[in-house]
């Protein structure tokens, strides 16, 4: 069984950066790829960006490529997310999720084994 903990949301003015990081309880965290999800009241929760185990694949939606960046740290069990430059389109519930098995190209669709509780981000104008 796997744990994730969202921590580092807040709010922040449009053109802020905040940094969000999930730490995951487990000892499969090195060996499973890692994603981060949004979900905006109304709307349905959407890929926001994913990385391999070994953190040398990323893949991110078109929206937050140039802004946002993910990363892991392997030996802290913590995946990140960095996010720059927001805006008030970015405010939503963000989630991590975890797969076991596979790789970013599960992630991307949502095919993850394990959510965390999600952290609020909300960009103000």
């Amino acid at each position: 069984q796997v744990q994730l903990v969202e921590s580092g949301g807040g709010l922040v003015q449009a053109g802020g950066s905040l940094r969000l990081s999930c730490a995951a309880s487990g000892r499969t965290f090195s060996s499973s790829a890692m994603g981060w999800f949004r979900q905006a009241p109304g709307n349905e929760r959407e890929f926001v960006a994913a990385i391999s185990s070994s953190g040398g694949t990323t893949d991110y939606t078109d929206s937050v490529k140039g802004r946002f960046t993910i990363s892991r740290d392997n030996a802290k069990n913590t995946v990140y997310l960095q996010m720059n430059s927001l805006k008030p389109e970015d405010t939503a519930v963000y989630y991590c999720g975890a797969r076991s098995a596979g790789g970013v190209y599960y992630v991307k669709r949502h095919a993850c084994d394990y959510w965390g509780q999600g952290t609020q981000v909300t960009v103000s104008s």
